[in-house]
């Protein structure tokens, strides 16, 4: 399959600023390691209790301010977050039930997956993660194509031309490397394209993340790296994979801005990431974002995180659950009522409803499709191989 970036009408010379770095170095004021370097502070604007942090205690400086996004959006948001933890808990069952093969939850790092979806403009691309099925399904894909590649099916599911939406990668940072294409060709056409490239803090120890970074930067890509730190590559904790200050640190090595925000703070990651998509589609260049969450429950269905990790530590961010954050700030604010919350509930119902249905089905598997699609003309091997099967099953059926 081919992906390519849609094509728009090349945007004028004169409707960028001029120098992409310089030009945002002009706009905030700064220098140019300022601009590239975190904020000494990760970036928070609601507390975990649901408060709105005061400006002071944000963690931003010169360069880094971000403004508190739009009612709307907010309770838009608000919505996607509802119902990406009624879909990961109703994943969860499926999977005990046997309609699924494996699930990796995002239990606790929804509000990760949101942003991701909605800072985003219809023409850009997503090149998501094996765990980031509620942010494709915040884009638009139907939840239960999303959960093919789950259920054990040979293809991943959906189109990715229908929402620009790249195929869930399995194997740790390839994502990116496709990501980055995707950016390269929009820029050599011309296009407006974004592309948010999604990965957690074990892709970053990938020789994949670094070629990935240092060819957008070289190139100046349109490619927001969004790094999902929930503290485990599987088994292995951040503190064995690198001591750098922080991942979002790791940006300047290439020429890059980085930023760090509370990834269970809803409100900070849409202004964080927004600004972000903003200065990447203005000409910046590459910026990476690092958001530090939590998985909440285990790797994936198949493995025991009491091997690694203590319950008391799951308890410390069970306080900080950006769902809880979320609907505390939004209610304080006035924006969200009973009525509001109810109709959201029926909504995220209907959706683990089309889940439980559409994953119950009982579908009709042709064992030659493992053959048929690997290449446009089958090699040799794949026949011998595909004759081997069809007689197998053959002498299988006579025994019946």
């Amino acid at each position: 399959m081919m992906i390519s970036a849609n094509r728009v009408a090349p945007p004028k010379s004169e409707d960028k600023p001029a120098g992409t770095i310089a030009g945002s170095l002009r706009r905030f004021g700064i220098s140019e390691e300022d601009y590239m370097l975190p904020a000494r502070h990760q970036i928070q604007m609601v507390s975990p209790d649901g408060a709105l942090v005061p400006l002071d205690e944000q963690g931003t400086q010169p360069g880094h301010e971000y403004p508190i996004p739009a009612d709307q959006e907010l309770a838009t948001a608000y919505e996607q977050l509802v119902i990406g933890r009624r879909v990961n808990d109703q994943n969860s069952a499926l999977v005990r039930q046997g309609r699924m093969a494996v699930y990796p939850s995002s239990h606790g790092q929804e509000a990760c997956q949101v942003a991701a979806a909605l800072c985003l403009s219809g023409g850009d691309w997503m090149f998501p993660t094996y765990r980031d099925s509620v942010a494709i399904m915040a884009r638009g894909v139907d939840p239960v194509q999303v959960m093919t590649l789950f259920r054990g099916d040979w293809h991943g599911g959906y189109n990715p031309n229908e929402r620009n939406v790249g195929i869930q990668s399995t194997p740790l940072t390839t994502q990116l490397l496709h990501a980055v294409g995707v950016a390269h060709a929009a820029k050599l056409r011309g296009e407006e394209t974004v592309v948010l490239a999604m990965c957690g803090d074990g892709a970053t120890s990938e020789g994949d993340f670094h070629e990935a970074l240092n060819f957008a930067a070289v190139f100046k890509l349109p490619v927001i790296f969004f790094v999902q730190n929930n503290k485990y590559a599987i088994s292995v904790p951040l503190a064995h994979q690198s001591v750098a200050p922080s991942l979002a640190h790791k940006a300047v090595g290439y020429g890059m801005a980085g930023e760090r925000v509370d990834g269970n703070d809803l409100v900070a990651l849409l202004a964080v990431l927004g600004r972000a998509v903003k200065l990447a589609r203005e000409g910046s260049g590459p910026l990476l974002v690092e958001a530090h969450t939590y998985r909440m429950q285990a790797h994936t269905n198949a493995d025991d995180a009491t091997r690694y990790r203590e319950d008391s530590e799951v308890v410390e961010w069970q306080a900080k659950d950006p769902l809880a954050r979320m609907r505390t700030y939004l209610t304080d604010r006035g924006l969200l009522d009973d009525a509001v919350e109810s109709r959201i509930a029926e909504r995220a119902e209907v959706v683990a409803a089309q889940l439980r249905e559409g994953l119950s089905e009982d579908l009709s598997v042709d064992p030659q499709d493992l053959f048929k699609y690997v290449f446009s003309s089958p090699t040799r091997q794949l026949e011998e191989q595909s004759a081997l099967l069809a007689d197998e099953l053959s002498r299988e059926e006579a025994t019946k």
